[in-house]
């Protein structure tokens, strides 16, 4: 039995409509998931000291929780992937991302960086990807990526925001995968 073409193509049109409205819906809830372990996002200060590093040339990856590379933070835009510049300041690193809000990481709430092959969707393999730690106005520790366009720029922004991190700052046991 065959279907008339009209009826087999406002199906399709209706399954077209019905997929979009789900994704649409999926992308909301993404940008609402986990507001409350981010909490307000820091404010750039009005004036910077002259950068230690940079700006550097990058693709700011995502943030997720500290150590669960798949648990992508939606909220502030975090989870989407941006061409960014970086640059570490006495005062904290500044992410310029272009096409969405500028992430700044205040010193004080900075705890580490280091390097990993792969994060939410983004694997370079050996060591590509420059992972930053630090702690949201919520008290939660999120993971920062960022692909430098150079690889010769990565272990001097390792170095640098290691040398500029809060040794005040230490993970919270709020995720049992951070503490792996």
């Amino acid at each position: 039995m065959s279907m008339p073409v009209p009826v087999a193509v406002g199906i399709w049109i209706v399954l077209g409509v019905l997929l979009l409205l789900v994704i649409g819906f999926g992308v909301r809830a993404m940008r609402t998931r986990r507001a409350d372990v981010v909490g307000e996002l820091p404010v750039v200060p009005g004036q910077l000291g002259a950068p230690s590093l940079g700006p550097l040339e990058a693709t700011y990856v995502s943030t997720t929780l500290a150590g669960d590379w798949l648990a992508r933070v939606g909220a502030h835009h975090l989870g989407d992937r941006a061409a960014a510049t970086v640059s570490v300041h006495p005062e904290g690193v500044l992410l310029e991302r272009r096409g969405s809000t500028t992430l700044y990481l205040p010193a004080g709430r900075v705890a580490d960086a280091g390097t990993s092959p792969g994060m939410a969707g983004k694997y370079t393999g050996g060591e590509g990807i420059v992972v930053l730690t630090w702690r949201s106005a919520a008290g939660t520790m999120l993971d920062t990526g960022l692909r430098v366009r150079h690889a010769a720029d990565r272990a001097p922004l390792v170095e640098a925001v290691q040398a500029m991190a809060g040794a005040e700052v230490r993970p919270t046991t709020d995720h049992p995968e951070e503490t792996a």
